[in-house]
């Protein structure tokens, strides 16, 4: 009911489980599923697999009472673009639709730092001595593979860009920044912006504003 109401939604359909949302993707091809996580027969992680493996054109948010990082990262890995917990209103939940289909990650506030943190903390671990003193922003990316437009984009995409503003930011076409987030998906092996995201951080090509690593 609460969907209904809100402007620029239409909702084509409910389901009472993750089979039943798989079967209705299929049937429907609506741009966004609004997933739960905890549900009988098959989970909301599962289900969000299956969608994103056999439906790619549809996106996935989640919406659940649960946030902790055992919900998390599951779902994200699973190929989720947005996350929310159900205490989130309808301005909200309706930015989140609009960030996962014009391109961005429909993260929550609290769910965002909670990320940010459990990735800059990774990328800390693993960087190297010689990397300590480099200011924020860009750091070495040698071995992963990218070329240095490709890691340009990624460092975007980290920055929360869709792919028009990137192409406004480094002055190239829309198609050639798919182009290049189609290759530099397949070279880190992500399957989606927020393992993107996340593959940054990891991999020190970004880190946040600030922050050392003593």
């Amino acid at each position: 009911m609460l969907l209904g109401l809100l402007p620029g939604v239409e909702v084509v359909g409910a389901a009472r489980d993750g089979g039943e949302a798989v079967a209705l993707t299929a049937e429907l091809a609506p741009d966004v599923v609004l997933m739960d996580l905890r549900m009988p027969r098959c989970d909301g992680v599962e289900a969000t697999r299956r969608i994103r493996e056999r439906h790619p054109g549809t996106e996935v948010v989640v919406l659940t009472t649960y946030g902790d990082d055992d919900s998390l990262f599951p779902a994200l890995r699973a190929g989720a673009r947005g996350y929310l917990t159900k205490d989130a209103g309808g301005e909200e939940i309706v930015r989140a639709l609009r960030d996962v289909t014009d391109g961005r990650a429909g993260l929550s506030p609290a769910v965002q730092r909670r990320l940010l943190d459990q990735l800059v903390d990774g990328a800390g671990r693993q960087e190297s001595p010689d990397t300590q003193d480099a200011p924020a922003g860009v750091v070495d990316s040698s071995g992963d593979g990218l070329t240095e437009r490709e890691t340009e984009v990624l460092v975007l995409v980290a920055d929360g860009l869709s792919n028009q503003e990137i192409a406004g930011r480094l002055r190239i076409s829309t198609a050639t920044v798919k182009t290049h987030i189609n290759n530099l998906f397949a070279k880190t092996g992500v399957r989606d912006r927020a393992q993107a995201v996340r593959y940054a951080y990891q991999h020190g090509l970004v880190r946040a504003p600030g922050r050392r690593v003593t």
